[in-house]
């Protein structure tokens, strides 16, 4: 089922324009090389602050692989810990002081504060994972994972049963809220009168909540449900086995999760994205700005492939054709 590869070595990716909200394709910024960003010790030192646990095997384990993968690559010097609230001011300030090159903040939460500490730190890049606000040593990398919601969306809504469908969100900010409008784009694509609802509890580890939100959903008939619920997305996993429904993984593969449910997950490939702009930071060639990387996929559960049907799954087959040659243009929203 891969469907949309990115190659980091050739940095075919799009950059979304921060001014008037125009998105333009190009490549990675190449500009004029300045001080290289390594410590005063010639160490090449990458933090990483994520909302969650990296045991999560979701959102947050995802961005630790992509670490790792700097810390192998560019023999970087890495470090990583959980940050939200006032706690990311502090903790992007003290890797800052301690000379850190860059600083990776996974979540749209970590844009604003980066953007603000940036002007105190030129020596430090400051790079989150959403978010629309650029300095010159800071910026965001936005996965356009609302592809991947999107066949995820028709693949529900063509085996719904009920006709109605639910998106289950932890914190309610735009990056999430956008790729629910994908996953609802894609659903009434295959089926106009489907009913999507969605449900924030607030919450990025609260599974209890998202455990008693799906339940509501499933309870009001929702028969397939998708998550934006970070370490939470067990308690929507475990509602739906209990309910006897099938769920989406999302943003890393959870198809192997314990509960049996997952039928696909829309997939975010981070590695070879942190590993470019890492190295991008250590050759002093990085300038601020938001950079649209299309590297998702939707990865069917080889186990559960037998549920789908295959005049259904030609259907996805083309809708995936029609993304990549530009015929169909998933929605999202510019923030």
């Amino acid at each position: 089922m891969k469907w949309i590869k990115l190659i980091a070595a050739s940095a075919a990716l799009m950059v979304m324009g921060c001014s008037g909200g125009v998105t333009k394709e190009t490549t990675l910024p190449q500009t004029t090389p300045q001080e290289t960003t390594e410590s005063k010790s010639g160490e090449f030192k990458v933090a990483l602050l994520t909302p969650g646990p990296v045991s999560d095997a979701g959102w947050s384990a995802l961005a630790y692989d992509g670490l790792l993968a700097v810390e192998k690559d560019l023999g970087a010097k890495i470090s990583h810990q959980e940050a939200t609230g006032p706690k990311i001011r502090d903790a992007m300030r003290t890797y800052a002081q301690d000379g850190y090159s860059v600083i990776f903040g996974h979540g749209f939460e970590y844009n604003a504060p980066g953007v603000e500490l940036a002007k105190d730190f030129p020596n430090t890049v400051f790079i989150s994972s959403s978010g629309g606000e650029t300095a010159p040593n800071a910026g965001a990398l936005r996965f356009y994972l609302e592809r991947s919601f999107y066949l995820a969306g028709m693949l529900a809504a063509e085996l719904s049963k009920t006709g109605k469908l639910a998106m289950i969100g932890g914190p309610d900010v735009p990056s999430i809220r956008s790729t629910f409008k994908g996953f609802a784009a894609g659903a009434k694509a295959a089926r106009p009168d489907i009913i999507v609802s969605e449900v924030f509890t607030g919450k990025d580890s609260d599974i209890a909540a998202a455990h008693q939100a799906t339940l509501s959903a499933i309870d009001a008939g929702a028969d397939f449900v998708i998550h934006q619920a970070n370490a939470a997305a067990q308690g929507v996993f475990d509602a739906a086995k209990e309910r006897g429904i099938l769920a989406f993984g999302a943003n890393a593969n959870q198809n192997d999760n314990a509960s049996g449910v997952v039928l696909a997950s829309a997939v975010i490939i981070v590695k070879p994205v942190f590993i470019d702009l890492a190295r991008q930071v250590k050759e002093g060639k990085y300038k601020g700005s938001v950079v649209l990387a299309g590297s998702v996929d939707l990865v069917i559960n080889p186990k559960l492939a037998s549920r789908i049907p295959a005049a259904i799954q030609a259907k996805l087959d083309q809708a995936k054709a029609d993304i990549e040659s530009g015929k169909i243009v998933v929605p999202k929203d510019e923030f």
